[in-house]
């Protein structure tokens, strides 16, 4: 078992003094080319460019693009809105384990973590840009903010648990499951839980889906009042893209330029361009709107124009409300 630490420090070097008195895993180098494990990291690591995009935040790898807290902070606020009183940019190690813990102590809330005993990782093991932890922290994350990406199933990997102490070094050998089956486990979901939650409604009775579509349009208008726009027809008006674009730049403040689509469309391809650029900054900036055509939209097909409603709408939900009081 010895022989098996020595191997992987031989590999990994890792400073041992610096967990002393601690339990800590490593991944065995037998796993950490693990054809599903790579896939996960490829997995996380598109997730977080796509998501931050929009500010020019470019992640390469896992073990030394999250260490300081930055991209941490920026998904952070990218999901929930929350501006946290810390500085852009950490350039110390104290700055930015002071900055881990502000970030992490508010990610473990969101992510409804109050039991300490389910928390992979923490403050030491982000900054010592432990991998193990990190996955953990980031797969918990899309669990939380964007549950309908999928994420490879059944990723598993072989760790040496490490106890450092000042009588010597203890170790046993575990199986650490990073994602589960996706046919069992939590991650497991009936066909009626994979299907879309639009689809879902609109099977409902049609006093529900008016209902919805009630809560949805009253959302809009609540987040178009300042433009001086009112929206009476979702099934229509926002087939056109015009009020779907400024919605969206709306909502995720930032401005479109007027040059960048037509604010008057009178022919077919104008509105497809307006509805097209509108579904390319959602995916941009973390919407999974992939399969939304914009054809369907343009020809006011109900349930295309609900999935990105509701898209916006359950991301921003109590942003007109925030607003209004």
């Amino acid at each position: 078992m010895e022989a098996d630490i020595f191997e992987y420090h031989k590999d990994n070097p890792v400073d041992v003094e610096s967990f002393q008195g601690e339990k800590r895993k490593l991944i065995q180098p037998t796993s950490s080319k693990d054809p599903k494990l790579e896939k996960l990291k490829q997995a996380l690591v598109d997730w977080i460019n796509k998501t931050l995009k929009p500010e020019h935040i470019v992640v390469q790898s896992l073990e030394e693009d999250l260490y300081d807290g930055l991209v941490l902070h920026h998904l952070l606020c990218r999901f929930t809105n929350v501006q946290l009183p810390v500085e852009e940019i950490a350039l110390t190690s104290t700055s930015q384990t002071r900055k881990l813990e502000v970030i992490l102590e508010e990610l473990d809330k969101k992510l409804g973590l109050q039991d300490s005993s389910q928390i992979k990782w923490n403050i030491k093991l982000i900054h010592n840009k432990d991998l193990l932890a990190t996955i953990h922290l980031l797969v918990a994350m899309v669990r939380c903010f964007q549950p309908e990406l999928e994420l490879p199933s059944n990723v598993k990997v072989e760790v040496v648990e490490v106890e450092v102490s000042s009588s010597g070094i203890k170790s046993c050998l575990q199986i650490e499951i990073l994602t589960e089956d996706s046919t069992t486990g939590s991650d497991s979901l009936s066909n009626t839980e994979r299907e879309d939650p639009i689809e879902q409604l609109l099977k409902l009775e049609a006093h529900k889906v008016n209902t919805v579509k009630k809560a949805i349009l009253h959302f809009v208008n609540q987040n178009m009042s300042n433009m001086g726009l009112q929206v009476h027809d979702m099934d229509r008006q926002f087939a056109d893209g015009v009020i779907l674009l400024l919605l969206i730049g709306q909502l995720e403040d930032f401005f479109i330029p007027l040059y960048e689509f037509n604010l008057t469309p009178v022919s077919h391809s104008e509105m497809l361009h307006n509805v097209t650029l509108a579904l390319d900054l959602l995916n941009a900036i973390g919407f999974q709107m992939s399969t939304v055509d914009p054809q369907d939209i343009v020809s006011q097909d109900v349930t295309a124009t609900l999935k990105v409603l509701y898209a916006l709408f359950k991301k921003h939900k109590g942003k007109g409300e925030r607003t209004d009081a």
